[in-house]
């Protein structure tokens, strides 16, 4: 998994030595929900609030008058209610597709490192027959994503345009537990806003 993943990362550095480039940075927020991939979407709104936020850090490797290819850098976290703490890390390669200066839609695949902290207490046995904190600092795990979004442009004709967007995610955590849920799914909705921070070459 560690040599997949740096070779993702490494491929996407290189892909940014090519072409035109514009760099970025994000921060959003959103709400996840535990269910199968496109399981849930009107609970986002609906059903207890799981909140968490994410920065970005990316690339406009190669832009087109229609398109762009993008790749980022994310750190997020999140509170899942009586379940974890999760911290996400990982990298985003996706393409966009601009209806016209203001209004885009843009499609991401993305992986990485996620670490998981127990939400509520965990106890274990001691050789003195008395329960002990087991929760420790948490666990490595590995986490996929695929993410679907829009934005709109609020200043197009600047030189570093501002953004706001939203994202409809799909994560999958991995492994959650071993021997009953191997795989969890989340589904997330996003809002937020980047900023450009270098324009194109």
């Amino acid at each position: 998994m560690k040599r997949s993943l740096s070779a993702l990362l490494l491929s996407l550095a290189a892909m940014t030595v090519f072409a035109q480039k514009e760099k970025y940075l994000g921060v959003a927020i959103f709400n996840t929900q535990s269910d199968l991939p496109f399981g849930k979407f009107s609970g986002m709104f609906s059903e207890i609030f799981h909140p968490g936020a994410e920065v970005t850090w990316g690339t406009n490797f190669r832009i087109k008058k229609k398109h762009d290819w993008f790749w980022d850098a994310r750190v997020a976290y999140f509170f899942h209610r009586f379940v974890q703490h999760g911290i996400p890390v990982y990298a985003n390669i996706g393409y966009r597709y601009k209806f016209n200066k203001r209004f885009a839609a843009d499609l991401a695949l993305g992986a990485g490192y996620m670490h998981s902290i127990p939400a509520t207490g965990k106890l274990k046995l001691n050789e003195n027959g008395d329960y002990e904190n087991n929760k420790g600092i948490g666990r490595m795990q590995a986490n996929a994503c695929f993410g679907m979004g829009a934005g709109y442009l609020l200043n197009p004709q600047n030189v570093k345009p501002v953004k706001l967007f939203i994202v409809y995610q799909q994560r999958l955590q991995m492994p959650f537990v071993k021997s009953y849920v191997p795989i969890l799914p989340y589904n997330s909705f996003m809002i937020g806003f980047s900023k450009s921070i270098a324009g194109k070459k």
